[in-house]
């Protein structure tokens, strides 16, 4: 090489030269972007999301959810069939508020039927109500609401009032127009049962059971597997001979205890705080909150499993805990949502789970009205706890 291709030399206390600063790039900025979008399809969980979050709540608060329920189940108990009382249950249907959906033979049938939820509504007519009413003695219906919920309730009683009038001045006619002037012609007692005050706290505080035991137990397990992946300590894992049920078990136990403390704690609140009555057993809270414990970490479990990492475990949580609080009845009436609805909701634990806790703090609740709402959480749980499985076996492979 020729010494006049030789670069010349720098003086001696020469600085170096610092590099001119870089402009911004539309070229390279635009680079970032289609990077970033490139990630985004790859990561096929957020895509979900971006595109199904905002379906789903369009769909539960466009159809799902009224606060302002209609055709409510309804049980009669009549002592009499006369042409009067069946105008009077006819006119109780179309206040729309009201549907009878059977009728009891007596009083400690309805109020069976009111502790186990199967209807909402118990109107009883007593013997010789029409007698008593065409002799001016002003009978008296009884309408017994399950007021666990007073919102499910309030509006379906406040158009009890006119009713009475109404169907008098509809009915009695003739020489028995008299009967439907002035005062009214007969009376409907109504009677609240389990909150008969109508606080709202009787019946949010013990749903909040449900709703703080679902994200905390469904976010903790459903960071477990993603964060053992993330920190590459399931590879040890998988060199041991420990089986599957071995591992969810093993990963879901200290969090059944968390759960349980939890539990505790909120029940302590929920008497001490806000003076939520306490009529069933303690036994039978703590067993209702195991099962329902156990529910929601076995979800935990398998979104855990299908998620790569722990933001989409984070984020496929969230996709299950909304249709939870939304469609259980801890915010809005469950007898008021549409059918297809309600069908979603009886697959969730909390709807059950929120009957329970609501049916032994509010009414005493035993074994007998529990069981209905027990088994389809077992159920549940071992139905998810298989398909963790057959997941957890997919990742082994």
């Amino acid at each position: 090489m020729s010494k006049s291709a030789t670069p010349a030399a720098k003086p001696a206390g020469t600085p170096p030269r610092r590099p001119t600063r870089n402009r911004f790039s539309v070229q390279r900025w635009w680079s970032i972007v289609l990077k970033e979008f490139l990630q985004l399809r790859r990561d096929r969980v957020t895509f979900g999301m971006i595109v199904g979050l905002p379906i789903i709540q369009l769909m539960l608060f466009g159809f799902a959810i009224n606060s302002d329920p209609r055709h409510m189940p309804t049980a009669v108990i009549s002592a009499e069939h006369s042409d009067f009382t069946r105008s009077f249950v006819a006119a109780l249907e179309n206040t729309t508020y009201f549907k009878v959906v059977r009728t009891l033979p007596d009083e400690r049938a309805g109020r069976e039927a009111l502790m186990r939820g199967d209807v909402q509504f118990v109107l009883t007519i007593p013997t010789d109500f029409t007698r008593k009413l065409l002799r001016g003695e002003r009978p008296a219906m009884l309408v017994e609401a399950d007021a666990t919920d007073p919102s499910a309730t309030g509006p379906a009683l406040a158009a009890l009032a006119n009713l009475p009038d109404s169907v008098a001045r509809m009915d009695l006619k003739g020489a028995l127009a008299p009967l439907a002037g002035g005062q009214s012609a007969f009376d409907v007692n109504v009677q609240r049962l389990y909150n008969p005050e109508g606080i709202t706290q009787y019946n949010i505080v013990p749903g909040l059971m449900g709703v703080i035991l679902t994200m905390t137990m469904v976010m903790m397990t459903g960071l477990a597997m993603t964060r053992e992946r993330e920190r590459g300590t399931m590879e040890n894992l998988l060199a041991t001979p420990v089986q599957p049920v071995e591992v969810i078990s093993g990963k879901i136990v200290p969090y059944i205890f968390i759960g349980l403390i939890q539990a505790t704690i909120i029940l302590a609140a929920a008497y001490w705080v806000f003076s939520v009555p306490f009529f069933g057993s303690v036994i039978a809270v703590y067993l209702a909150a195991l099962l329902f414990i156990a529910a929601n970490l076995t979800v935990g479990i398998t979104l855990s499993s299908l998620a790569k990492n722990q933001l989409q475990a984070v984020q496929l949580t969230f996709f299950y805990f909304l249709p939870n609080i939304l469609l259980s009845g801890f915010m809005f009436p469950f007898v008021g949502m549409p059918r297809w609805a309600q069908w979603i909701g009886n697959v969730l634990p909390m709807t059950y789970f929120n009957r329970l806790i609501r049916g032994i703090l509010l009414k005493g609740n035993g074994w007998t009205e529990l069981w209905p709402n027990v088994w389809p959480m077992a159920v549940f749980t071992v139905v998810v706890m298989t398909i963790a499985v057959r997941f957890y076996k997919r990742t082994l492979d």
